[in-house]
């Protein structure tokens, strides 16, 4: 067998050593720099799902029946409350303030969206590391939701804690919070909350109080999954550090005060318009009506009904010689009761009583009174 050949020579097995060992070192150089980088690079939770955008969650689309969606439809199709933009808006520059003064930095807060959706759509789309405050509305005897993500959390903790400026919230993701930290969270949540019923008290006067906090959004639970709710999303930036808060009220919880939110400005009389009611009386009042003339009425039973034929006759109660009582109805409803009689050759009723109560308080007064023929 020819050496030069030979697979397990001494030069090819020296070869391959110093080749498998030129590998593994160069494995373990790209280990170590690989792992230095992740120890000096770690992302959180929350800096993951931005990242990552919701490319996990993009499942195949599904064709909903018409049934399905006229049914979906009915849960969100309710009315704008252009008031409750407003109160929104007032809560924005509230809270700007009062943020400001609890943190001692400069706090910008912006209004991202708000929309009506349904309350098992918006759980769904919570990042699992936010925390839920669950609020109570007393005069509206409902509860609402205060959703803080992680970052904003962490922000409120950091500043309050005294933490380091230029590098952002350092929570480590995975953690329960401690009692100091929930007790942070706590007075951030009660703080919105005054702002929030602030808010609301050129409208109504409402008393929100802090209820719980929830680490979970099955335990944060203030409605059914179908039920709409009106969701609002405000980004907090504090100069380093920024987070999400969510505002989510039930429509349920804002019944009791959702006339007033309908109106379109303050002091608005919601659906009284004297100009319009005015003109729509005017034009009512020349409307022609037909008038029945009812001299007298008999009930019969459907027996007797069926067996009449031409010719049959049907008896009424003999009245007084020349008085003929007669009863005025319009659609049915008796409005006025009087008695019979002629006016150059026509027949006519003269009116003796009214039986409709004239509880209207517009009148009508014509010019000259005339009777019915």
């Amino acid at each position: 067998m020819n050496k030069e050949n030979a697979p397990f020579s001494r030069e090819n097995g020296d070869f391959d050593r110093e080749f498998l060992n030129s590998e593994h070192d160069d494995a373990q150089n790209d280990e170590a720099f690989a792992t230095g980088d992740t120890l000096h690079e770690m992302l959180d939770q929350s800096e993951i799902d931005n990242l990552l955008g919701g490319a996990f969650s993009d499942l195949p689309e599904r064709h909903e029946s018409g049934m399905e969606r006229i049914i979906r439809a009915g849960f969100v199709a309710y009315e704008r409350m252009p008031m409750l933009e407003i109160v929104l808006d007032r809560l924005v520059r509230l809270l700007t303030t009062g943020l400001r003064n609890f943190t001692n930095d400069n706090v910008e807060i912006t209004m991202e969206y708000t929309r009506s959706m349904c309350f098992g759509d918006y759980v769904n789309s919570v990042p699992s590391s936010s925390l839920f405050a669950v609020f109570k509305a007393v005069q509206w005897e409902n509860f609402g939701l205060v959703v803080i993500d992680s970052a904003l959390a962490y922000s409120i903790i950091d500043i309050l804690m005294g933490g380091q400026r230029g590098r952002g919230h350092s929570g480590i993701e995975g953690r329960p919070h401690t009692a100091i930290e929930r007790a942070l969270i706590e007075k951030l949540v009660s703080l919105a909350l005054r702002e929030l019923s602030a808010a609301f008290s050129p409208v109504c006067e409402v008393e929100l109080i802090f209820e719980r906090l929830e680490v979970s959004s099955r335990f944060a639970a203030i409605a059914r999954a179908s039920n709409a709710v009106v969701t609002s999303k405000m980004h907090i930036d504090m100069e380093d550090r920024t987070g999400n808060m969510d505002l989510v009220i039930p429509y349920a919880t804002l019944e009791p005060v959702r006339d007033l939110l309908s109106q379109q400005f303050m002091g608005e009389r919601f659906g009284r318009d004297s100009v319009w009611e005015d003109h729509l009386i005017s034009e009512i009042m020349e409307t022609d009506a037909e008038v029945l003339a009812v001299l007298e009425e008999q009930s019969i039973s459907l027996a007797q009904l069926l067996d009449m034929k031409p010719g049959m006759q049907i008896l009424f109660p003999q009245k007084a010689k020349g008085s003929f009582p007669v009863t005025l109805q319009c659609n049915q409803t008796s409005l006025f009761e009087g008695h019979l009689g002629q006016i150059s050759g026509r027949a006519a009723v003269k009116i003796d009583q009214r039986l409709v109560p004239d509880d209207s308080p517009h009148t009508h007064s014509p010019s000259e009174p005339t009777p019915y023929d």
